[in-house]
């Protein structure tokens, strides 16, 4: 069954556009090659990675889900054999939310014989009761044949609250059988990974292209390579991305 992940968090900057790029490019290294689409309004960065072959979709007019624009996605990804990636905006996530729930496009995508997975991203600093509660959201307003993917992205400080982590949080505890698989993105020194990670990531670069750039130095191609292997054997372990 080719399922569809879409990322989709309220908060901006947290990391929706790597999600989507890093479930695509592991795909594509398990060899199977996504359908890839960029309907952010405001920010396209997922569309901005050529060796993925992004399509630029506009959804929107204004505030609003534009019902014709969402027609054609629709239409996209219906035919498709393989899983596709789609990555949101944070100034759609409201009208996107309400449109896919209020039009049953879960259960249409399930009665066309595909699997709506959702990727929401919790993050820590000041923006963490945010993205738990764009989680707590998502999770009891989509519909049960819905799976969600948690990513959890330390960038900004620890994921944790009154001194536990996410998983001990109620808004977790109360979910946790509507989470397939939590992956965690790890720590990085910003000096050396970090700094190696967000060079790549400003460049619009895959790892592979990273890894085979003979420019870039022999130690942050070998730090990037282990950040993908060791995000890529986590998803080797989420069932809904095999």
């Amino acid at each position: 069954m080719p399922k569809i992940h879409m990322t989709l968090q309220g908060k901006g900057g947290v990391g929706k556009s790597l999600v989507a790029a890093v479930v695509a490019q592991y795909k594509a290294s398990r060899g199977n090659l996504p359908l890839c689409i960029d309907t952010d309004p405001v920010n396209a960065t997922f569309h901005g990675y050529g060796n993925l072959n992004v399509h630029r979709l506009q959804i929107m007019d204004g505030d609003e889900i534009n019902p014709r624009k969402f027609d054609a996605l629709v239409e996209l990804i219906a035919p498709s054999n393989e899983d596709a990636i789609i990555d949101n905006g944070a100034s759609s996530f409201v009208p996107l939310s309400h449109y896919l729930i209020s039009n049953q496009v879960p259960t249409l995508l399930q009665d066309m014989g595909h699997k709506l997975v959702v990727h929401t991203i919790v993050t820590g600093g000041q923006a963490l009761l945010d993205t738990i509660n764009g989680f707590a959201q998502l999770v009891t307003q989509f519909p049960d044949e819905t799976s969600f993917v948690v990513w959890l992205n330390p960038y900004w400080g620890p994921i944790e609250y009154a001194g536990k982590s996410f998983e001990q949080l109620k808004a977790c505890k109360d979910n946790r059988q509507r989470v397939s698989a939590i992956v965690e993105i790890p720590q990085l020194k910003k000096e050396t990974y970090g700094r190696d990670l967000s060079d790549m990531l400003q460049e619009r670069m895959t790892f592979d292209e990273a890894l085979t750039t003979a420019s870039l130095p022999i130690m942050t191609r070998q730090r990037l390579k282990i950040i993908r292997d060791g995000l890529f054997s986590q998803l080797d372990q989420v069932e809904v991305l095999s």
